[in-house]
């Protein structure tokens, strides 16, 4: 009998990696982008987070998820311009009011996102400065 070695099995093998689904591009990956944004109101940093994770997906998910990625990254530099618009204003009192209405229109616009991302829908007007409806 000759002592053969057969080589490395299946079961041998390390098991190939599978990537996260939520940083994968698609409906999940909007989903963790329109949370993250939520979650910059009380910890910044994670809106950063969100707007390189739309910038690094938009372009590869397709169907209507696209029309989401374009609401995101406009919804981050639309707030941001607002937002440093009403620090400017600080100074004349009225910025504390419109800080406030900006965090009004940041919180209305991820949540109408996040209702037509979870019906499978796409934001009807992704382009807008307002609400997107």
């Amino acid at each position: 009998m000759s002592n053969v070695n057969p080589g490395p099995t299946d079961s041998d093998r390390p098991a190939t990696r599978q990537t996260d689904r939520w940083l994968e591009p698609g409906a999940t990956n909007a989903l963790v982008i329109y949370i993250l944004y939520l979650a910059s109101l009380v910890v910044g940093v994670t809106g950063i987070v969100g707007i390189v994770l739309a910038y690094i997906n938009r372009g590869k998910a397709g169907g209507f998820v696209e029309s989401h990625y374009t609401f995101l990254i406009r919804t981050f530099w639309i707030g941001l311009l607002y937002a440093l618009i009403s620090v400017v204003l600080m100074l004349a009192l009225v910025g504390i009011v419109l800080m406030f209405a900006v965090a009004v229109w940041f919180i209305a616009r991820c949540i109408l996102g996040l209702q037509a991302l979870q019906r499978g829908e796409p934001v009807k007007n992704p382009e807008s400065w307002l609400l997107g409806l």
